[in-house]
């Protein structure tokens, strides 16, 4: 069954079919969309006591209640310096050194960071012998995503691509995955060195959105695209530790890169399969 599973998705027309589903999750049907958010609160067990609105008829699209606010303090930021913390809510897939620019995806699969970051060479030059983390956000999961540490952003690009699941079985089965889906890659420039932020598309994701660019994809294309950012001056984005940085319309998948030896360890429990809570302690930075 996991193999027909698979093979499904290379045959399926994935971009029309998350397109069109993007089209209904952003449509106001009133109690139609009630119903389906009802139905998927059931479904994925949502512990809805979390939300700042948490009740279904609050929200007037599936893509609002899916991207829903979480109640204040909720998440509380780990206020240490010496640690960056979890972007999202999810669970680690992987995690670990950028070996000769390859990324460990799962047993007997890797990819290089070149191609995860479209092909940039100089990106990809400034995390060689680095650190990567893969977090995987499920259906159920919170799906904004926050900033691990304060950072200026210097560079984002779109880079098109396949739309396939990215839950653990397709992780597990299909060759550089993560470098093949369509993907949004923001570089901040922070006090530990560059920090990518690889927000990964995938079935059904209707869309990618950062705060300073809003809707990133769709519509889809078929070049890369990049575009710069002031890292001084006044008109320079800065974003805080633990500030939203973007969201997913639907789960996803975020690769976060680091540089070399601006890591020092993981924190105590962040390992493959470990839950992910946004706020929490990531990493110890390196002294």
């Amino acid at each position: 069954m996991d193999k027909v599973k698979i093979a499904l998705q290379y045959i399926m027309p994935k971009h029309l079919l998350s397109r069109l589903v993007g089209k209904l999750a952003a449509a106001e049907m009133g109690a139609v969309t009630t119903a389906a958010i009802n139905w998927f609160i059931k479904q994925y067990k949502i512990d809805m006591s979390e939300a700042a609105a948490p009740e279904a008829s609050a929200y007037r699209t599936f893509n609002d209640f899916f991207t829903r606010a979480l109640k204040p303090g909720i998440r509380p930021l780990c206020e240490d310096q010496d640690y960056i913390v979890h972007p999202v809510d999810g669970a680690v897939s992987q995690l670990g050194p950028i070996k000769e620019g390859r990324i460990f995806q799962a047993k007997g699969h890797d990819y290089s960071s070149l191609a995860l970051l479209g092909d940039q060479a100089d990106d990809a030059k400034r995390f060689e012998g680095g650190d990567f983390a893969t977090i995987y956000l499920a259906p159920k999961d919170y799906h904004r995503i926050h900033m691990p540490i304060k950072g200026t952003l210097s560079k984002m690009t779109y880079v098109p691509g396949e739309l396939f699941s990215v839950n653990p079985l397709t992780a597990e089965n299909v060759p550089g995955l993560f470098a093949r889906n369509e993907r949004v890659v923001a570089i901040f420039e922070t006090e530990i060195g560059p920090m990518a932020m690889v927000l990964v598309g995938a079935t059904i994701v209707a869309s990618i959105e950062t705060v300073w660019a809003g809707t990133v994809t769709p519509p889809t294309g078929k070049k890369v695209f990049t575009w710069d950012y002031p890292t001084e001056g006044p008109n320079a984005l800065t974003l805080e530790k633990g500030a939203e940085m973007g969201r997913f319309k639907l789960g996803s998948t975020v690769v976060m890169l680091f540089a070399k030896d601006a890591l020092d360890e993981f924190a105590d429990g962040v390992e493959p399969k470990s839950v992910t809570r946004m706020g929490q302690p990531f990493a110890k930075i390196e002294d």
